[in-house]
């Protein structure tokens, strides 16, 4: 049992660590100095973390040894660093709330108070901050506001984006190369799926994006006209808005008097309290997201479709499964990086996929092409 409970503590042991660089990680990337305060007490946090799951392996007669970052918290801290910490605060806050779930079925980190402090970024920035008067309202609400952002799936996104070409375009090749076509058609089919796929799922972003935009610009046109056609109505929205926020009603009256004396403040409230949408932002650009989708499935779909175009036979069809292979391990790796799974079971779980999704293919090829003969 002391052997199960070593393992169990050197397991949350690499999660502390791992949370330590991720938060330092997260403190050099930013540019705002508070913000950055921000992150370097929630670092100070999970180093105590860490104390207390090396006292807990001490305490079993174990060694807690030389823990290092592991290669996910490393990827994550260069991402933070080189795209900003806006890139990896939506993967940071899931394990967060992972760790909040395991953490509440074990009484050593229930006695030590770590499920509290791991409940949230939010929770835990107030905690360590109240007790140093360190940031104001609006800079907690800033940060809070950048753990929000949909900017942050970008990683996510970017992931899948290039899973969708790859998982599509091999089975394409695959179905076409089970019909045992020549490696030109083969080599034409694939960059068929490849611009197809591309310029398809371009479009569909766009046209997302897009829609997303002129729906929330209408919603907020439609806020300010009642506004101004309904300025009391709008006043009273205000202060019952902030009476839930815990203020008190003269509180949330002075607020909303002071919101309606500002050009735009009352406007720019309402449509991110009432309507859920932050006026700054509206979902980003349509046309970036576009050309996002369109780089990224290309990405994927080349790797299957690249050995054709030096090689013939069996062994170019070889080529494209072992090159699709790896583009799929490493797509297992970044799932890895937001999922919180092992590296090998994710890489392990892409590839089975995806050779799977290539051999229903290839076996209908064939199918069809012993038929068309």
């Amino acid at each position: 049992m002391a052997v199960d409970d070593i393992s169990r503590y050197r397991a949350n042991l690499q999660g502390e660590v791992d949370s330590v660089a991720l938060y330092t990680a997260l403190s050099e990337a930013e540019s705002d100095p508070k913000v950055a305060e921000v992150y370097r007490r929630l670092a100070a946090v999970e180093q105590d973390h860490v104390e207390v799951w090396r006292k807990e392996i001490t305490g079993k007669g174990g060694s807690p040894g030389d823990i290092r970052p592991s290669i996910r918290a490393r990827v994550l801290g260069w991402l933070a660093k080189r795209f900003g910490a806006a890139m990896v605060l939506p993967v940071i806050a899931a394990t967060e709330a992972r760790d909040h779930a395991v953490y509440q079925d074990q009484p050593e980190a229930i006695a030590a108070g770590l499920p509290a402090d791991e409940q949230s970024h939010a929770r835990v920035i107030r905690t360590a901050m109240a007790g140093s008067g360190g940031l104001a309202g609006p800079e907690i609400a800033r940060l809070e506001g950048r753990h929000r952002a949909g900017s942050g799936n970008a990683l996510r996104a970017a992931v899948l984006g290039a899973n969708d070409g790859l998982v599509s375009n091999m089975s394409l090749v695959m179905g076409v190369a089970g019909a045992a076509a020549a490696e030109q058609t083969i080599l034409l089919a694939g960059l068929a799926g490849l611009i197809a796929g591309a310029c398809s799922m371009a479009m569909g972003e766009w046209l997302s994006v897009n829609s997303a935009r002129e729906l929330a610009e209408q919603q907020i046109a439609l806020e300010a006209n009642e506004l101004e056609l309904f300025p009391e109505q709008e006043r009273e929205e205000l202060i019952l808005i902030y009476q839930s926020k815990g203020l008190s009603e003269t509180e949330a009256t002075s607020v909303a008097d002071r919101l309606l004396g500002q050009d735009g403040a009352a406007v720019d409230t309402l449509a991110r309290e009432e309507l859920g949408i932050d006026p700054s932002e509206l979902g980003g650009s349509a046309w970036v997201a576009g050309a996002s989708s369109f780089l990224l499935f290309s990405i994927g779909a080349i790797f299957p479709v690249a050995p054709f175009f030096f090689l013939t036979g069996t062994t170019a069809v070889i080529a494209s499964l072992l090159s699709g292979g790896v583009a799929l391990a490493l797509i297992g790796f970044g799932t890895s990086l937001f999922t919180g799974r092992g590296v090998l079971f994710s890489a392990g779980r892409q590839l089975l996929i995806g050779y799977a999704a290539a051999g229903v293919t290839y076996a209908v090829g064939a199918l069809v092409g012993v038929s068309l003969t």
